[in-house]
């Protein structure tokens, strides 16, 4: 009991804080950034080296342009580079490496200076892993997140899935900033 009233008591100027600071919170309005995060790339049974899986992570990132002429709606394209992932293969060190740009449509859940937000759009992607052909195409891209807005900055959290038909999964967790101008 007595650690709930400390919790409560140390809790309740953060609370109070986060209430006053939506008038801090950013305009509407053009915005740019960038995220850096794990890419993770996933490939079951690969005839051309073997019938084994490839699976591996690496750092990646992404550039990003948007919109948010509402307080719920934004429109954004993004730049993505999934890293240089590795795994071995039958015995051999395989290495994956691919990008693409990204256009969604997010939709925001403002509450107070925090943002929940979900994504779903397109990716124009290339992907190239080591003795297969490289390929590319669209397809659905899709992904949560979460940010804080104090003045013209966000920072953001954000979970992204995309839906590659060469791949079996292909996804990033990143964080990352964007700067918002009118």
């Amino acid at each position: 009991m007595r650690n709930a009233i400390a919790l409560t008591a140390l809790l309740s100027p953060a609370v109070l804080l986060g209430m006053s600071v939506p008038a801090l919170a950013a305009d509407n309005g053009i915005y740019i950034g960038g995220s850096v995060g794990q890419a993770n790339v996933e490939v079951d049974n690969i005839p051309e080296l073997s019938s084994e899986d490839f699976k591996g992570d690496d750092t990646g990132y992404k550039f990003i342009v948007g919109i948010r002429p509402l307080d719920w709606l934004a429109v954004e394209a993004n730049y993505v580079d999934f890293g240089s992932p590795k795994d071995t293969v039958a015995g051999t060190q395989v290495k994956a490496s691919g990008d693409g740009i990204t256009a969604s449509v997010l939709g925001f859940l403002p509450i107070g200076p925090v943002d929940l937000f979900a994504r779903a759009g397109l990716i124009s992607w290339d992907t190239d892993l080591e003795g297969r052909p490289s390929t590319d195409g669209t397809d659905l891209a899709y992904g949560v997140g979460a940010q804080f807005r104090v003045w013209s900055i966000s920072v953001r959290a954000e979970y992204e899935k995309f839906d590659v038909d060469d791949l079996d999964d292909l996804s990033m967790f990143s964080i990352g900033a964007t700067f918002t101008f009118l």
